[in-house]
């Protein structure tokens, strides 16, 4: 089987990689993630991705290589992970009653080739309205901590969920229905795993 790496310093992602049943690396990207103001966060989240990958990729060129960005975003405000409590506290009070927009930039590349497939995938996520007594709560969970949006669905966050329209897999954080096709382009058959 080919090696891949994923270029990414997230424990979500790497779990969810794993699922696939690849076998696989992890390698931190060195790659400024600063967003242009003069792109969409489609394209933002996009290139950040590519940055990513080919930062890894610059030692590994013959590899295919992983990278991916994920922003939550709401009435064209992008929330990131937030800096204390208290901005992680402004940002559930945003996303209380509101649907918003998860957007994952992916990037798959082996530079040894010029290979890269590059896209962007989006999700709607609907919150139930929130008390401010169950936000104080769940920042005392520390789980909003280092989540693009203050929330995990994956964990405690999914109580505030109602709905979903699109990749579940993408909100955590990976794309995964699109990833294993992005992969099938470079020759990996996730059902054929040697």
């Amino acid at each position: 089987m080919k090696e891949i790496i994923l270029a990414s310093a997230s424990p979500r992602r790497t779990e969810l990689l794993s699922r696939l049943g690849l076998k696989f690396e992890v390698k931190t990207p060195d790659s400024d993630e600063t967003f242009d103001s003069s792109l969409s966060v489609a394209d933002n989240v996009k290139r950040i991705a590519h940055l990513k990958a080919v930062s890894v990729a610059q030692d590994f060129p013959d590899k295919i290589i992983i990278g991916a960005d994920t922003v939550v975003s709401i009435g064209g405000e992008i929330l990131g992970k937030p800096t204390d409590e208290a901005d992680a506290a402004n940002m559930l009070r945003r996303l209380s009653g509101r649907t918003h927009t998860v957007c994952t930039g992916c990037a798959v590349v082996r530079l040894c080739d010029g290979r890269e497939e590059l896209w962007c995938e989006t999700t709607e996520v609907t919150f139930r309205s929130l008390s401010g007594s169950e936000i104080e709560a769940y920042i005392n969970t520390g789980e909003p901590t280092d989540k693009a949006g203050a929330y995990g669905v994956q964990g405690l966050g999914a109580a505030f969920v109602t709905k979903i329209n699109g990749d579940y897999n993408n909100v955590v954080g990976l794309p995964l229905c699109s990833l294993a096709c992005a992969l099938g382009l470079f020759g990996i058959d996730i059902f054929n795993i040697e």
